[in-house]
């Protein structure tokens, strides 16, 4: 079995796999304080809830894009499990060639997503993740990471627009029945939800333009069912896109070692 640990800005993901099936999954929020021994506790009593024992655990793969977090996680891994987690980054050999300027600035999420989305679809993809940011990943048929978009992501603008403006509520994170609201919590939900939706689509036709091609829509992140209600330009919605990736890199790793 492998667990995969998703480590995001906002929040962190386990999921534990036996071969290709995802047995569960936990979300818990990313508190750069925690300890390797509350993270250890955290998972046996996932594997408690799912009925795993702790000892059929064989390898462990971290994405990660908090460095701080990264390190407790390890040390949790070497300290309740005995072993030595593979931490996704672009030096391993991931199957998929990245044309990235400096390719080790590319996210450990963004490098799942590729992976698992390759894997599953081949080329040409366009994978966009609701996250703390909304990221756009670009993958050519060839398997060549071609490079992305980031932007806000929509909780992160519904945030920072109730910060900066005093009289500006915090808002429900849900569409709106009008697109013309009555009220200042009606008209910040159609300004922030069909705003990222209108960004989105346009953003997509922009790229596929680019690209000169017909890519496969990929909607992954927090913020994907939502978002994938209310438009017809994302194909495929698949939740545990970075889950997927750090199991098929970890199996790829598994792999060399024999």
């Amino acid at each position: 079995m492998i667990l995969a640990v998703d480590i995001g800005n906002t929040h962190t993901v386990f999921g534990i796999y036996d071969k290709k099936k995802l047995l569960g999954d936990w979300r818990v929020t990313s508190f750069v304080t925690r300890t390797e021994d509350e993270f250890g506790a955290l998972v046996r009593d996932f594997c408690d809830d799912a009925g795993i024992a702790l000892k059929k655990i064989s390898a462990i793969g971290i994405s990660s894009v908090v460095p701080n977090l990264t390190d407790v996680m390890q040390r949790m891994s070497k300290k309740y499990f005995k072993i030595d987690p593979v931490v996704v980054s672009s030096s391993l050999s991931l199957g998929i060639k990245i044309l990235y300027d400096d390719p080790m600035s590319v996210g450990a999420d963004r490098l799942c997503n590729a992976v698992a989305a390759y894997a599953k679809y081949k080329g040409p993809i366009i994978i966009v993740d609701f996250g703390t940011a909304t990221t756009f990943d670009v993958i050519s048929k060839e398997g060549e990471y071609l490079g992305g978009v980031i932007a806000p992501g929509i909780e992160t603008s519904a945030a920072e627009l109730h910060r900066r403006a005093a009289k500006l509520p915090k808002i429900d994170i849900h569409f709106p029945k009008n697109v013309v609201g009555r009220n200042t919590v009606g008209s910040m939900q159609s300004g922030i939800l069909y705003g990222a939706l209108d960004s989105m689509e346009t953003m997509i036709r922009r790229i596929s333009k680019e690209i000169d091609d017909y890519p496969t829509v990929i909607a992954t992140g927090g913020f994907s069912e939502l978002m994938m209600k209310h438009s017809k330009i994302l194909n495929k919605h698949e939740p545990t896109l970075v889950l997927d990736g750090i199991r098929i890199i970890v199996e790829k790793m598994m792999g060399k070692k024999k």
